[in-house]
């Protein structure tokens, strides 16, 4: 489920042009595709820093030799690398909640070990509290998508090179109404991803020192822009929508077979279609259009849901993706989070995410912010419920529990830690928390 894309050799050969109607119709068709949700998979990035003191930088060199015994054991799930050298582990579509638990879990350890050798360790942080952004991959593609990013100022690198997170990614629903149908999973994704990003918030420093705001990684997101990393408007159907936004994005790079990719400026899908120029766009130019643009829920024949920040502890990705799955996929906990977060959509005040008032606070603020609190009160408990139902384990249950009772109730979030120990008013045994 990862959405990298390799650097194209024969990206100008002979191909088909395709032709508006028949990007509409690829659209539509593949980034929807509809039935039973029954799958999910989970898509977990980490920083990767000295295991002992992850505050030292870590040399290219030893992140290329590290990367490199990792491609010699055998995962289950893909492991790719990101520009600024974080590992990503993004899982094979699953059949159940535990079955991806398992899967990732067992991945994990084995990459773990592998680093291990080396005197490194993964970090989960939303955001590296430590060091500024460094490019690890250079290839045609990154180097194309930082001078395009450059254009609105710095978010981009950091978004690149110094951010994490844990995706969660669902069927899109049944083609009905409904608590699992397409139009109400579409919508809620939308309105809950901004109690998401309160509950689950991690990156509240960036060079050691507190922004500002609890999720520093949206912050940055949001930063980049709409055309590049906003969302659709929600008053129009998601197909229709979804369609609009990939032919009026601007192009981010037209790929080329050697030499730098060309970066223009304000050139959307729609008008490199009718123009032609500098050649006709193809099949695979449309797909890899769709991999660069990066909304908080981006429909790719499942939805994909990107605003969760990267969690403490070698589990903490466990949390938000059972209480997500549980959300959208049980029918009774997605109606009762259908209608525990329907007050909150007056405050979006009609603007799309995560661009809107209550994206914006909700990256701020965290659960401080009363509302947002209340209705993760809600939507936790309506999880707690659902996950036995799921198949769920007393392990995890019990892990999404003590969440609810550390930092939920207390209308807090794991960034909170983090500014605590950097005022040096906690008072809790730090464990195998990141040090700051």
């Amino acid at each position: 489920m990862s959405d990298t894309a390799s650097d194209c050799s024969d990206c100008t050969e002979p191909r088909t042009a395709v032709t508006e109607p028949e990007v509409e119709a690829l659209v539509r068709g593949i980034c929807f595709k509809t039935g039973p949700p029954r799958t999910l998979g989970v898509e977990v990035e980490w920083l990767v820093h000295e295991l002992r003191l992850p505050q030292l930088p870590v040399t290219p060199e030893r992140l290329e030799a590290a990367y490199a015994a990792l491609k010699t054991v055998h995962l289950r799930s893909a492991l790719t690398v990101e520009p600024g050298g974080q590992l990503e582990l993004s899982s094979s579509p699953a059949a159940s909640l535990m079955e991806c638990i398992g899967t990732v879990s067992q991945d994990l350890d084995t990459v773990r070990a592998v680093l291990r050798r080396d005197n490194l360790g993964l970090v989960g942080v939303g955001h590296d509290p430590w060091h500024p952004p460094r490019r690890f991959l250079h290839e045609p593609r990154y180097d194309a998508m930082e001078r395009c990013l450059d254009r609105t100022g710095s978010a981009g690198r950091r978004m690149m090179c110094t951010s994490a997170s844990v995706q969660v990614c669902l069927d899109a629903g049944y083609e009905e109404p409904g608590p699992l149908g397409l139009g109400r999973r579409w919508w809620l994704a939308h309105q809950l991803g901004a109690v998401l990003v309160a509950a689950f918030a991690n990156s509240p420093l960036v060079g050691r020192s507190p922004t500002g705001w609890r999720s520093t990684r949206q912050l940055i997101w949001m930063e980049i822009g709409p055309g590049r990393a906003g969302g659709p408007p929600l008053d129009a159907e998601p197909r229709d929508a979804w369609t609009d936004h990939v032919l009026d994005s601007p192009v981010m790079c037209i790929r080329q077979d050697s030499g730098p990719w060309d970066v223009p400026e304000g050139l959307t899908f729609r008008e490199w279609i009718r123009s032609g120029a500098p050649r006709p766009p193809t099949r695979e130019d449309l797909d890899y259009h769709v991999t660069t643009l990066f909304p908080p829920v981006r429909p790719r024949g499942h939805l994909e849901l990107r605003m969760i920040d990267a969690q403490p502890g070698d589990d903490g990705w466990i949390v938000p993706l059972a209480v997500t799955t549980a959300l959208f996929d049980d029918p009774e906990a997605a109606e009762t989070a259908y209608r525990a977060v329907k007050p909150l959509a007056e405050r979006t005040q009609g603007l799309p995410a995560p661009h809107n008032p209550l994206w914006i606070d909700a990256a701020r603020y965290g659960l401080s912010d009363p509302e947002l609190q209340e209705v993760a009160l809600v939507c936790f408990a309506a999880a707690l419920e659902a996950l036995p139902r799921l198949g769920a384990t007393a392990e995890v249950t019990d892990a999404v529990r003590a969440y609810f009772d550390r930092y939920v109730v207390r209308g807090r979030c794991p960034a909170d830690d983090l500014l605590d120990r950097v005022r040096g008013t906690d008072s809790r045994p730090h464990g195998k928390d990141i040090r700051t």
